[in-house]
């Protein structure tokens, strides 16, 4: 009977689970209609998502539907921006509901959602992108259809969303980031009290100023919530800004013109230890073990309401007096701390907001530093009023406080400072309104990075004035160099504020300038950053500057160059080098060009001017040259030459494109000589040319032409004269290094070898130099590393057989025709002539024309 029992249950249980995993199939496509149909008939947006799916095990026993990839994507006038995007959305309900028909309402107890994104955004005309609910057509419909979904949540949970808020009109952005958030409380009562548990990090930027960066916050609290009303309660809670405690007393309550709110918050202890909390953590270390004395408060209130036109009135005054803090394990403390600040609005009105930092001050050692600032009208025309005063020694900051740096720092700040303007002045460019005074300096000061390079700076002076700031002196040394800097820098505040050109005018001088020493290092690929793409190298286009540089010595990559000198401007994120000059390679070089970064792929433009430099090191230390002209690295002598170049850059180094380059070279060879030892294609000339000596040849004043597109260089056909021989030189080779190059020799036929020799020992000095210069073709393909050399001599050869063979029958036959001739003209003056004496004509005959015979038999006979 147990073994039947049992039997029984193990079937029913089988039973009962394959049917928790079959049912989930069965009502996927219905628990799908409903979802689109619940979205659809609320929302007047597109609307889309991956997939749902039902599950029956992860809430047992309640059922969880769940939807992937939702996305709603606004209309106009927002059309194409992401309202929400959610990886993924899970509905907790009861099993029952989804046995419920199409048109009875789904109860959802809980909501939980991964990885969302909400992107609130009100456009210049006040019109807001959230506003996506379908209006009503038929207000004065009586029947009440019910609605596919209904809420009686229980429980809700976000996790790792993003919410922005955008305000075009005010250019207010606020993004709270990495946000978790949930909450427990029963919404089926119109009056509940709600459990909350939050973390987020908050960045606020109002018109492009920066005044919040990834602040930390964490709250803990139960809020009392009346649903009817609307209006939400602070109870019980704990919140922290980075590591500062705050509470909150009062209430928030939605209305139709906006919020109400009426808020009190302060910390719950007055200790020093909150400042030191308040600190992003970035920045900061634990508070475990730190000593303080005195106090540090925030006190504050909210209350009003916000409207599009109004904000709550509010105060917040943070106050300190005579503190101090020691970190363990540090040797120097901060004392003599005071902070009077206060941030007011008495009106409700948003402009009428002002900042008093009334006093700001401390001491290390025996420097004091002090500040104080006054802040008003700030969203019509901000106007600031500061001041800085006092010293710093570098060398005490991290000695008193933890600051995160690999390398400690030195040296001495002195500041005594005054500012006072507004914005509309420094947009404008009217300095008459802008009063800056005063000076800053650093001396002594040294920093070392992680990569082990070292700063010195051993003296800069800046001095302010209403328009301008003069940088009087800068001397520093780094690694190999020494730079020494002074010029002007304008329009500063419109830089900082308003994000206008940065504008400056500045001279630089060094001894020695290596440029490697002002290069960052990249750093190196790891399997996560290996698939991330670099990020291109662009000229800042902000930037508006005019440097004039002269080095004495400027040392880059392999390159020494000397009495360097130049004008950079930068521009519209284009850098123009003007009259550049350097000696280098035993000359000059001359240089006027361009970069420009402002199109997604950055393009170059040069001129280059060489003179009586050292070819061979042009040539083999250049790497473009070598690229144009390799063959001229064997060279020993002097160039004169122009150069011009353009062609597209590599975005993420600014290195050139060979392909993309194109451009001409004139030059001129001066007092040459050639050193074929090391040279593959002259050896390879050598063997195939037999009668020329490559380290012979004169290159003295020869001028060549080049030109170069596509990844290829032409050379215009030039001359070169090797003793009496005539070369002429053409032809093309690629950037990869192939070849394809014609030689054409006028070549004298004493220089064709010993068969051509054997003709003209037969011949007279006299027939000899009648003969014409013989041609020879040489064709030189492969490349410079194993070219392949061909010529036609063998059909120069026979060209200087027939020429030969026909000079001397020309030659025999005239002689022929002039004794035959003389011997006609005897025999005309002769009236009497006897039988004999015509015999002894044809016997004449005859024998010479035998002998022009045997000559020419004999000529050809070993040709033949």
């Amino acid at each position: 009977m147990l073994k039947k029992i049992l039997k029984i249950t193990a079937i029913v249980l089988v039973v009962f689970v394959a049917a928790l995993f079959a049912i989930p199939y069965f009502f996927k496509d219905q628990i799908k209609a409903k979802i689109a149909e619940a979205i659809n008939e609320s929302v007047d947006a597109k609307v889309s998502f991956a997939d749902a799916d039902l599950s029956l095990f992860k809430n047992f026993p309640n059922a969880t539907v769940g939807i992937e990839k939702l996305v709603i994507i606004n209309k106009a006038p927002f059309e194409g921006d992401t309202l929400v995007s959610l990886g993924e959305l899970n509905l907790k309900m009861s099993i029952k509901e989804i046995f419920k028909g199409k048109d009875e309402p789904l109860n959802i107890q809980g909501i939980s959602s991964t990885n969302g994104l909400i992107n609130i955004i009100f456009n210049k005309d006040g019109v807001g992108n959230f506003d996506i609910a379908l209006k009503d057509k038929k207000e004065d419909t009586k029947d009440d259809k019910s609605k596919p979904l209904s809420l009686k949540i229980q429980n809700y949970k976000i996790e790792n969303f993003t919410f922005r808020y955008i305000d075009q009109g005010s250019k207010i952005k606020m993004v709270i980031d990495s946000l978790n958030h949930e909450g427990t409380g029963d919404f089926t009562n119109s009056k509940l009290d709600l459990t909350t548990k939050s973390t987020a990090k908050v960045s606020l930027d109002m018109d492009k100023i920066n005044y919040m960066k990834n602040v930390k916050l964490t709250l803990d609290a139960v809020l009392g919530i009346d649903l009817e009303k609307s209006k939400y309660t602070f109870k019980e809670n704990k919140a922290l800004i980075n590591q500062l405690p705050l509470e909150f007393d009062g209430f928030i309550q939605m209305v139709d013109a906006g919020q109400i709110y009426d808020l009190k918050f302060k910390t719950p202890t007055s200790s020093f230890t909150n400042f030191l909390g308040l600190i992003p953590s970035a920045y900061a270390s634990g508070l475990d073990g730190v000593k303080t004395t005195g106090d540090f408060s925030i006190v504050g209130f909210a209350k009003g309401q916000l409207t599009d036109t109004t904000v709550p009135k509010f105060n917040i005054a943070i106050a300190s007096n005579n503190a101090s803090f020691q970190y363990p394990n540090l040797p120097k403390s901060v004392q003599n701390i005071v902070i009077d600040t206060k941030i007011i609005n008495e009106t409700g009105i948003l402009n009428d907001t002002y900042v008093n930092l009334d006093k700001l001050s401390f001491r290390i050692d025996q420097d004091v530093f002090s500040a104080k600032a006054n802040i008003k009208n700030i969203t019509v025309n901000p106007y600031v009023n500061a001041a800085l005063k006092g010293t710093i020694n570098l060398a005490n900051l991290s000695k008193a406080y933890p600051i995160k740096m690999d390398k400690p720092l030195a040296g001495i700040l002195k500041a005594d400072v005054t500012t006072e303007f507004d914005m509309a002045s420094v947009e404008k460019s009217q300095y008459q309104n802008i009063k800056n005074a005063g000076t800053m300096s650093l001396s002594g000061f040294k920093y070392t990075d992680e990569n082990n390079k070292s700063m010195n700076i051993s003296t800069a002076l800046v001095e302010f004035n209403p328009s301008k700031i003069n940088l009087k002196q800068f001397n520093a040394t780094t690694g190999k160099s020494d730079i020494a800097i002074n010029g002007v820098l304008e329009n500063f505040y419109g830089f900082m504020f308003k994000k206008q050109e940065l504008k400056g005018n500045f001279n630089m001088s060094s001894n020695q300038l290596a440029v490697d020493d002002f290069m960052t290092q990249g750093e190196p690929a790891t399997e996560k950053t290996a698939a991330k793409p670099t990020e291109a190298m662009k000229i800042p286009a902000f930037l508006n500057c005019t440097i004039n540089a002269k080095a004495n010595t400027v040392l880059y990559d392999n390159l020494k160059l000397k009495d360097v000198s130049g004008r950079l401007i930068v521009k519209d994120e284009k850098a123009l080098l003007e009259n550049f000059k350097t000696s280098i390679f035993g000359g000059t070089i001359g240089l006027t060009g361009a970069v420009s970064t402002k199109e997604k792929v950055p393009t170059f433009d040069m001129n280059l001017g060489f003179n009586q430099v050292d070819i061979a090191q042009t040539f083999t230390q250049l790497e473009m040259m070598k690229k144009i002209a390799p063959i001229a690295g064997i060279i020993n002598g002097k160039l004169n030459s122009t150069i011009k170049l353009n062609g597209n850059l590599d975005a993420n180094e600014l290195t050139p494109d060979l392909k993309s380059i194109s451009g001409d070279l004139l030059g001129q060879l001066l007092s040459t000589t050639i050193n074929s030892k090391n040279s593959t294609l002259l050896n390879a000339l050598g063997s195939n040319i037999k009668f020329i000596d490559m380290n012979k040849m004169n290159l003295n004043d020869i001028k060549a032409a080049l030109t170069f597109d596509n990844g290829k260089v032409n050379v215009k056909p030039f001359d070169i004269k090797y003793q009496d021989i005539k070369i002429t030189v053409g032809g093309t080779h690629g950037f990869d290094q192939t070849m394809n190059y014609n030689l054409k020799l006028d070549v004298p036929a004493k220089y064709l070898g010993s068969e051509a020799n054997a003709f003209l020992a037969k011949m007279s000095p006299a027939d000899q130099a009648k003969l014409q210069n013989i041609p020879i073709n040489a064709m030189i393909t492969g490349n410079f590393s194993n070219p392949k050399v061909s010529t036609d001599m063998k059909s120069a050869v026979s060209s200087l057989a027939s020429q030969v063979a026909n000079q001397q029958k020309e030659k025999l036959t005239q002689k022929g025709a002039s004794a035959l001739n003389d011997l006609i003209n005897k025999n005309t003056k002769a009236k009497d002539t006897t039988q004999a004496a015509k015999t002894e004509k044809e016997q004449k005959t005859q024998e010479v024309t035998k002998k022009a015979s045997d000559l020419l038999n004999g000529l050809f006979k070993k040709k033949n």
